[in-house]
């Protein structure tokens, strides 16, 4: 599809909402900023599915297991899905405690200026770094609008700073732990299938195992994400389920081992039937993963539609309830037109403009088969269900792309400990430099042209040595990947408050 359509359809969208919003502002004070928030909440939203939901998804598109246009009407599916199914009926008004509401002094235009800022700010970014091809966090996107429409509300001293400083660390902890466990998944596999004699009896053994581990991690995960919103509603009609306000993570990993057990049942003589007719290959194993694929694409969708949609709709509930009373809240209702904003844009977002973040995670940072991306998808969920646990702060985004590099640095060690033909020709060029070094250092009486010469054939070989590492290392995981989404990581809390701020003064202009 052109660029011009993909605009002209997002537009469409926006224009519906503003519609909308028009019929419910008329009534309302002001009611041209529940508008004017309608519009920004489409943009973030759609946004929001372009970059975010291709963490989700670009592992099972990259590995092969699924096509394209098949990872988005999954992806577009499960995350409306969750979104409008179990995205919550009440959001907190300043995401993640940054700012203090006191601090608008009961000026409810104030408050409307600042979350509409943070909104459009927020947006804005998301759209920039997915035109860079850089995955990021929407949740950090929104905490920088947050932020900087707070501080030019009320100033620094309405900070949070403790809360930012727990924001800052996830962007070590989350990338870190993603990577390890990603790397120690693929590890798993690689020791005890890829790596014995007998291929096809280590995979009927350990596969099941996996997939049980799988259901599992996935299972607690969606349970704690995905599910707290409507876990009341849930209680009322299972009668068998702990009768609490919120799943906890005892609950939450009962059920995850239980259908751990179930899965483990019931794939063991299934992965032994399909086994039957296979050679071993690589490619062979590699099947055996690319339906579980399918469910964890489905389920992170879900899950990322029923926690993230906030991101997008938080603000624009926060300020529809500011303009209905008139006043600041802690809390705001969701309403389900607002709720429908969010899940809906996030799929048209994805649909638009998804697939060049899903080629980025999937294709672009390392190369991708399914048993990577199924540790990968492990990581996604593992991570998340710790980090819950354990109370750290983490990015759903910096955990999955954090496994992509775990992933690719795992492979450039292993590699590295066998002699391939381009090793083999780094070897030789290294010991070309040993000994033109060797030479150079023993050239202390020669004459100066012969020296020269020898400095000028020892740079040019170092050079060519720097050059075949950086090619070596390049096949495992693409270094200024690595550093473009990591300098996008770094920038986008203070990048998305700095354009919050400047759009408070606009709207706060306009409004006056």
């Amino acid at each position: 599809m052109k660029n011009g359509l993909k605009v002209g359809f997002g537009a469409l969208f926006a224009l519906a909402v503003a519609w909308y919003a028009q019929g419910l502002g008329g009534g309302v004070a002001n009611g041209g900023f529940l508008v004017m928030a309608a519009i920004f909440g489409a943009y973030m939203a759609m946004n929001i599915g372009a970059n975010d939901v291709a963490n989700n998804v670009g592992p099972a598109y990259g590995a092969g297991a699924i096509s394209m246009g098949g990872v988005i009407v999954i992806a577009a599916i499960f995350e409306a899905m969750g979104a409008l199914v179990a995205g919550g009926d009440v959001v907190g008004t300043i995401k993640k405690g940054i700012v203090d509401p006191a601090a608008f002094g009961g000026d409810p235009m104030l408050f409307v200026y600042a979350m509409s800022a943070a909104l459009l700010a927020a947006a804005i970014w998301l759209n920039l770094a997915t035109w860079l091809k850089a995955p990021v966090s929407t949740t950090h996107s929104i905490v920088g609008g947050v932020l900087g429409g707070g501080i030019a509300a009320g100033g620094f001293a309405i900070v949070s700073w403790g809360t930012m400083g727990k924001i800052v660390a996830s962007w070590i902890i989350s990338p870190l732990l993603g990577g390890v466990i990603a790397a120690l998944f693929l590890y798993v596999i690689k020791s005890q299938i890829l790596y014995k004699e007998d291929r096809l009896r280590a995979a009927r053994k350990v596969v099941p195992i996996l997939l049980a581990i799988m259901a599992a991690a996935f299972l607690t995960y969606l349970t704690i994400k995905g599910l707290k919103h409507v876990w009341k509603d849930l209680t009322q009609m299972l009668a068998f389920l702990p009768q609490t306000k919120k799943p906890t993570f005892g609950i939450a990993l009962v059920i995850g081992v239980v259908g751990g057990v179930i899965t483990y049942l019931w794939s063991r003589p299934r992965v032994a039937g399909r086994i039957g007719g296979m050679e071993g290959s690589r490619a062979d194993i590699n099947l055996l993963f690319t339906i579980p694929l399918v469910f964890a694409a489905a389920l992170l969708s879900f899950a990322h539609g029923a926690n993230d949609v906030a991101n997008a709709v938080g603000p624009l509930a926060a300020v529809n309830d500011a303009l209905l009373h008139m006043a600041v809240s802690q809390k705001a209702a969701i309403p389900f037109w607002v709720m429908a904003v969010g899940g809906i844009g996030i799929s048209v977002g994805l649909a638009l403009y998804g697939p060049r973040l899903i080629r980025t995670v999937g294709s672009e940072i390392t190369e991708l088969d399914q048993m990577r991306a199924f540790s990968i998808m492990m990581a996604a969920a593992i991570t998340v269900v710790i980090a819950s646990q354990l109370g750290l702060p983490v990015s759903s985004t910096h955990i999955a792309v954090g496994a992509v590099f775990g992933v690719g640095f795992l492979r450039e060690w292993l590699d590295s400990k066998k002699t391939s033909e381009k090793q083999q020709k780094l070897q030789i060029e290294q010991e070309k430099l040993r000994k033109l070094k060797a030479d150079l250092d023993a050239c202390t009486n020669e004459a100066p042209a012969k020296k020269l010469a020898l400095v000028e054939a020892h740079k040019a070989q170092k050079k060519e040595v720097k050059r075949l590492k950086k090619m070596l290392k390049e096949e495992y995981v693409k270094r200024d990947m690595v550093k473009k989404i990591v300098a996008a990581w770094i920038i986008t809390v203070p990048a998305a408050a700095i354009l919050a701020a400047i759009i408070f003064f606009v709207l706060k202009g306009l409004g006056l």
